[in-house]
């Protein structure tokens, strides 16, 4: 199996250890979770609205997934993380608009009681060259 680390200036560097996605045996991309941080500044984007969260999350799972050679359209399964699955109407409003319903991967949202830099939403991919 090869192994290739995906890396962008154009989404927010990791904050641990991990990497932003792995491109396994040239096929499988597996990107790590998204969260709303602001690529250049680190800064959180959207404050505590989780529609402009959500959008941020996909901004860059969008610019990994091109360092990676693919879109959103090559994205077979998604897992959205929520602080309050009260925020599923709103995340979902704008995930719809990435991800059109007749060829939208499969997708988990699941509530969680924390999130890293107590945002919202974070949001994991795994895509398919």
């Amino acid at each position: 199996m090869t192994r290739q680390i995906i890396q962008t200036e154009n989404a927010p560097a990791p904050v641990g250890p991990y990497n932003q996605a792995i491109a396994a045996t040239g096929q499988f991309i597996f990107v790590a979770g998204q969260i709303p941080l602001h690529p250049k500044t680190g800064e959180i984007v959207g404050g505590d609205d989780v529609a402009q969260q959500t959008e941020q999350a996909i901004a860059n799972l969008t610019a990994i997934l091109t360092a990676a050679g693919v879109t959103l359209e090559d994205v077979v399964k998604t897992t959205v993380f929520l602080k309050d699955m009260n925020d599923f109407a709103a995340m979902n409003a704008v995930y719809s608009q990435h991800f059109q319903e007749a060829v939208a991967p499969a997708r988990a949202c699941v509530e969680v009681s924390r999130l890293p830099k107590d945002v919202r939403v974070e949001i994991e991919c795994i895509a398919v060259k």
